[in-house]
């Protein structure tokens, strides 16, 4: 899943996009509002977390200018005014939840978690092919009942993979889904984390799920 957070202060900015890649999403980062907004307007985010207090264009602005565009991506408004009538403004302008600086990141991760299972009915939150089973809320994998030991990166990896069964994914489209990068065809990345992961997933299983399609990339189905 894939995050835009609209924030000017460096070093918040910096902190969620690492803690929210921690906890497996994508996280793209706006210092300013006009940008924010044309990011939100142009690529296709899961969610946005949005500051009040932004440089050329407020939280606000950008908040009405989403909305007025018939844009429903989930909002959640960082804010520094705890006044009740600021909070009701920003859910009358169509934000999905609010959240006072500072706050815990626990709870922010739990709010956006939440946002993303209300909000988001294109999002599955299970996710089944054959004997495998994904949890993306929890990220959790498992194949014929046992548990897939994953780090985040693999469990972006094999989400991706079975969100899109049937389809042939270039290392391109991997590499910027799952490591946010422009693919480097002098690095290896993609293939040396796709054989961790078929270790984990295909080697232990008579039934093999993740394919090589040779000079175009790899896919995930049942019979090849």
């Amino acid at each position: 899943m894939r995050i835009l957070v609209i924030e000017d202060e460096f070093k918040t900015a910096k902190f969620l996009q690492k803690g929210l890649g921690e906890s497996g999403f994508v996280v793209d980062i706006a210092a300013g509002g006009q940008e924010g907004l044309y990011l939100a307007l142009e690529l296709d985010f899961d969610a946005v977390i949005l500051d009040v207090m932004l440089p050329e264009m407020d939280g606000w602005q950008v908040l009405s200018r989403l909305r007025q565009t018939k844009r429903q991506t989930p909002v959640l408004l960082l804010t520094a005014l705890d006044a009740v009538h600021e909070r009701v403004r920003g859910l009358e302008l169509g934000a999905d939840d609010y959240l006072v600086k500072p706050f815990a990141f626990s709870e922010l991760l739990a709010r956006v978690r939440s946002l993303l299972r209300r909000s988001s009915p294109r999002q599955q939150e299970t996710i089944r092919l054959a004997d495998l089973e994904i949890d993306t809320m929890r990220q959790r994998a498992t194949r014929a009942g046992q548990r897939l030991h994953l780090t985040t990166k693999e469990f972006l990896l094999l989400s991706l993979l079975a969100r899109h069964a049937g389809e042939v994914l270039s290392r391109t489209l991997i590499a910027e889904a799952v490591w946010d990068m422009n693919f480097d065809s002098d690095t290896n990345v993609v293939d040396v984390n796709m054989r961790r992961l078929r270790s984990k997933v295909d080697e232990p299983f008579s039934l093999k799920l993740i394919h090589t399609v040779r000079g175009a990339g790899y896919v995930m189905e049942t019979e090849r």
